[in-house]
């Protein structure tokens, strides 16, 4: 609550318990992950939101909902109808992909009973949408990542509005991300440029362990704009937020043509233009460009690696590489919630609390750093061991209120922090301040998957000035693993 002073006080439970986590906790949190070929992974291609209305073709085949109704066992593009035959059949020939369409007429949906419900599915692709989402389909795409989907957004230039309803992609894209019942408040860390970018070649940033830019489809060095847009981030809204191509000449949070991040459990890519997913052939009538085969991009590689990557078939995150080899799901921390008190955490005394004074995001109990109105340091950590060969995110929400009234300066903070077993900072994964107070819980996500086989620890320092009050209220953490 704002501008409370509370008051130093030691809670009755047991002594915080900091080591490492036994593998049987994550055996216990998610059966075995299958082998690839019993489990193909499964991707939804959107047609139900005007995918191919003016010369858009934006399906990997005619038949729908199932591809294999035209051709079971396609080898050339033109074996299935549709300008994204080419993406389509290159996963289908691997045998590692079950792919389907939600038809026209359809709606997207999270949690029900039907073949093409979301729930079925590990990653949904959005080729161009160019009909807005409905409120429901908004808290279906959203609900789905949130809770382990990927999540595929290809937009094109603004006023590319090919059905004439007075949407683009630009504007639908955009909508998803800023007007859902599920969070709203940039949860992905980028927005889409109102741009129309007649040309260009964007290159590839320099990431050797990116498993979207050098993946088991190839190396990506450029991708294509053929009249297009780009995407501008913000990291301290979303730190997994990482660009992978930019258009020449740009560079850090702004001109990202490629983008990847994480939201919830789940993964997300940004591509801003639909014409490097072309592959020139599809239904009588339309007017098509091959940016598939283009010569001076690697469209192919890009598209095929970051499908591999959103439904968790590459061992490592947006960010970076936990080396190879399967994984299984899990959920890493213990007492993630608090509920259990000050247990599985090292905590300063007092943080870990349930005092009705900050309401907890759910249950009772919350991690409360600071809030004394005095200068003062709270910690609070957790020592993890993330497994070989899997991708990990780290979740937490997080509420910020204050007494300050500056509107410029950081006079309090916390630190998130990734430290190695001898105590050496790994990483500050972010910085906040009393800068950052906002009503409610703004859920953050970090790509921890560079950490994959080793020992870290979990940390979060908050530090308070000598007056005014900053509180930094944590609940709900979660290091998912897949």
């Amino acid at each position: 609550m704002l501008g409370f002073r509370r008051s130093r006080h030691r809670l009755t439970t047991a002594a915080a318990v900091f080591g490492l986590l036994v593998a049987g906790a994550a055996v216990q949190a998610s059966a075995a992950a299958p082998a690839a070929a019993a489990t193909p992974h499964r991707i939804l291609f959107d047609n139900a939101h005007a995918e191919t209305a003016g010369n858009a073709d934006w399906i990997i085949s005619t038949s729908q909902p199932d591809p294999l109704g035209q051709d079971s066992s396609p080898s050339a593009e033109t074996d299935w109808t549709g300008a994204l035959s080419s993406w389509g059949v290159a996963l289908q020939k691997t045998g590692d992909y079950s792919l389907k369409t939600l038809p026209s007429g359809s709606s997207l949906a999270y949690g029900g009973s039907t073949a093409t419900d979301l729930s079925n599915f590990d990653t949904l692709v959005l080729p161009e949408p160019n009909t807005l989402f409905t409120t429901a389909e908004k808290t279906a795409i959203m609900t789905f990542v949130k809770n382990g989907g990927g999540l595929f957004m290809v937009s094109d230039h603004t006023g590319a509005d090919r059905n004439n309803d007075g949407e683009d992609a630009v504007e639908i894209l955009n909508d998803l991300m800023t007007n859902n019942s599920v969070d709203s408040t940039d949860p992905f860390g980028f927005s889409i440029d109102t741009l129309s970018i007649s040309s260009d070649y964007p290159s590839a940033i320099s990431d050797s362990t990116n498993a979207v830019l050098h993946g088991s489809f190839g190396t990506v060095t450029k991708s294509l704009i053929a009249s297009g847009t780009t995407a501008t981030l913000k990291p301290a809204d979303n730190s997994a937020v990482k660009g992978l191509l930019y258009r020449t000449g740009y560079s850090g949070n702004t001109g990202a043509f490629f983008a990847t991040s994480a939201f919830g459990s789940g993964r997300v890519a940004f591509w801003g233009d639909s014409s490097p997913i072309d592959d020139g052939t599809g239904q009588s009538g339309n007017t098509l460009y091959d940016g598939w085969n283009d010569t001076g991009a690697t469209n192919a590689a890009l598209a095929l690696n970051a499908t591999e990557w959103l439904a968790g078939g590459s061992s490592s995150g947006g960010g970076g590489g936990g080396g190879g080899g399967t994984c299984t799901a899990a959920q890493l921390l213990a007492n993630p919630g608090f509920e259990s008190g000050n247990t599985s955490w090292t905590a300063t005394s007092g943080v870990i609390t349930n005092s009705s004074s900050e309401a907890a995001r759910t249950g009772s109990y919350k991690a409360w750093l600071n809030g004394y109105g005095s200068a003062n340091t709270d910690t609070l950590s957790q020592s993890v061991t993330i497994p070989s060969g899997c991708a990990a995110t780290l979740n937490f929400y997080l509420h910020v209120d204050t007494a300050e009234t500056t509107t410029s300066t950081a006079y309090d903070t916390l630190k998130a922090q990734v430290l190695n077993s001898s105590g050496t900072v790994l990483s500050t994964l972010a910085t906040y301040s009393n800068l950052n107070a906002a009503s409610g819980y703004t859920l953050r996500s970090f790509d921890l998957s560079s950490y994959a086989g080793q020992t870290v620890t979990v940390k979060f320092t908050g530090t308070e000035g000598s007056t005014l009050q900053t509180s930094f209220v944590l609940d709900d953490t979660a290091l998912n693993v897949s």
